[in-house]
């Protein structure tokens, strides 16, 4: 009966494990137009941003795609931490991101970046929060929960933002974490009171 119980209470720790890490990823979106940037831009430029967040494994992973850009790609990066349209400076890397497409008006971008190292970062982001990784990375999740980041992509056109976009939560990064946890504290409780329960009837 001890082999069985352990089996169980090993199920239920390895489910609740799983859980966590769901809970942990959200989703924020955003539509990146010439319209959001401070001040406005005339573009036939137009793209999408989805950026996932999972605090549990500390990375992040940025998602876009562009196209119409009147000029060539010089950079793009994440802003935070202000409140729109209020232009801030650079979050992540300088003076782009890792891995993305330069020199086009159009393309598409998938990256995962740690929010451990020093790198996904830019210098004077971790300078301005506390001159450590973990400040920036405490301030990057802060202002990206509080809807108080920017996805920017920059052009030999307009250097200062072409096209941007406030990151917003998607509807589904709010409501699965709850839910997952609830699910999974029932289904624990089940299981450990059912447990308990044959072990006693064993033991009759």
């Amino acid at each position: 009966m001890r082999y069985s119980a352990g089996r169980l209470a090993a199920c239920v720790l390895f489910t609740f494990g799983l859980g966590v890490a769901v809970a942990h990823a959200q989703v924020f979106t955003s539509t990146l137009s010439g319209a959001s940037e401070n001040p406005a831009v005339v573009t036939t430029g137009s793209g999408t941003t989805t950026v996932t967040l999972n605090q549990a494994a500390r990375t992040i992973r940025v998602q876009a795609n562009f196209t119409g850009l009147t000029g060539n790609t010089t950079a793009a990066h994440l802003h935070c931490c202000s409140a729109p349209p209020t232009n801030v400076g650079v979050a992540t890397t300088t003076p782009s991101f890792v891995g993305f497409p330069l020199g086009v008006q159009a393309g598409t971008f998938d990256q995962t970046y740690s929010l451990q190292n020093a790198a996904s970062f830019s210098a004077a982001f971790i300078a301005a929060n506390g001159g450590t990784v973990a400040g920036a990375e405490a301030a990057l999740v802060t202002g990206i929960l509080a809807g108080r980041a920017y996805l920017n992509i920059h052009t030999a056109t307009f250097g200062g933002g072409e096209i941007r976009g406030q990151l917003l939560a998607a509807s589904s990064s709010v409501s699965i974490p709850t839910l997952t946890h609830g699910l999974l504290a029932l289904l624990g409780g089940l299981l450990v009171a059912g447990t308990w329960f044959v072990w006693r009837r064993r033991q009759a």
